[in-house]
């Protein structure tokens, strides 16, 4: 690593991962923890002691004896064991286990709903999550749940006062792009995942670098607004069999298409057919895209709210609404769904609605 002489050198949207053995991060540590505007926070041993208690099940630990067996263990392994994190944003060093440690910990209570070989295999999957709206949400699940090796986030937008009626992040994040705020939430939660960032948004000069950059994705969760994207993203990734997830967030409508399984299969699930081939969809897009919109959303079955509300758009209010209520529970469907799909297990293309109204009338 190339030493740092100051921390204004540091770059205050990439988190720092340093390990003491290499001696030049091990000058680094030094200078971070002893600059005075950096906030130190070493857990290790209360991160040692729980991986012992996991690694032995059977063991009922007495207080002191949990305290001798971590004192033990930093004996035989040595103080300086563990890496750091240094967030720059938060002016932060933070202490945690080595990666394999780590995540073994972390994916503790996942087990047996996700068995250890299907979280390896889980470590390989690269996932893209276009718009971070419901996406925000989406991203987060499969983090905490540790869903994917890579996952890459694009989106153009910054947060706004009106997005956090549905968006969980701070007031002190206006204005802050919503990828970076993704990317820091991510890091902070597990620091060893990759995230890959696209701030501006896909457009056509990187739809083929995010799709295949360092290996093509193994899943597509798409949640933008622009409709033209819509349209672009789908035809990329049924060019490539890539499946693709989208939740609507209104009556919990859920599309999936399984394009990895069936290649014909008709973008939207067919809901854009009597605007003929495919290929001419994006042709003469202006002239009728409201009426594309009004065919993938299905009006008629939208909630009763939902059409009232897009009839005032341009009237009383500027935009499709969204609850955070909804965009929570539908990241959590994708994340689940998510799973399923990319360790294999049954799920078909269709569009479905999880409408809580209808279930528990």
């Amino acid at each position: 690593m190339k030493f740092i002489n100051n921390l204004d050198e540091i770059s205050q949207s990439e988190h720092l991962i340093l390990q003491p053995e290499d001696s030049s991060e091990m000058d680094l540590i030094d200078q971070l923890a002893s600059d005075p505007r950096v906030q130190v926070l070493d857990q290790i041993k209360s991160q040692i002691a729980e991986w012992i208690k996991l690694s032995n099940p059977k063991v009922t630990f007495s207080k002191d004896a949990l305290k001798d067996e971590v004192n033990k263990f930093l004996k035989k392994n040595g103080s300086q064991y563990g890496n750091w994190v240094y967030y720059p944003w938060r002016n932060t060093l933070v202490r945690i286990l080595p990666q394999a440690e780590f995540i073994e910990v972390r994916t503790i209570r996942n087990k047996y709903k996700i068995t250890e070989e299907e979280q390896k295999t889980l470590s390989t999957k690269k996932i893209g999550v276009i718009g971070l709206s419901v996406g925000q949400s989406v991203a987060l699940g499969l983090a905490i749940e540790r869903v994917f090796g890579e996952l890459r986030i694009a989106d153009f937008d910054h947060v706004e006062l009106g997005n956090m009626n549905r968006i969980r992040t701070s007031l002190v994040n206006l204005g802050v792009k919503k990828t970076t705020i993704v990317k820091r939430e991510i890091a902070e939660i597990d620091p060893y995942l990759k995230v890959t960032v696209y701030e501006e948004g896909i457009h056509d000069d990187n739809i083929e670098a995010f799709f295949c950059e360092d290996g093509k994705l193994d899943l597509l969760i798409e949640e933008c607004d622009n409709i033209k994207m819509k349209i672009q993203s789908r035809l990329m990734a049924k060019s490539l069999r890539i499946p693709v997830l989208m939740d609507t967030s209104d009556r919990g409508m859920l599309d999936i298409e399984r394009f990895d399984l069936d290649s014909n299969l008709p973008i939207f699930n067919d809901k854009l057919k009597e605007f003929g081939p495919e290929n001419l969809l994006l042709d003469n897009f202006d002239k009728k895209q409201k009426q594309i919109l009004g065919a993938i959303l299905d009006f008629e079955k939208l909630s009763e709210r939902a059409q009232i509300s897009i009839k005032e758009i341009g009237k009383t209010i500027t935009n499709w609404p969204q609850l955070a209520s909804s965009v929570i529970m539908g990241g959590g469907i994708c994340t689940h769904l998510s799973r399923q799909i990319l360790l294999g297990h049954q799920v078909k293309s269709g569009r479905f609605y999880v409408d809580m109204d209808e279930i528990v009338k």
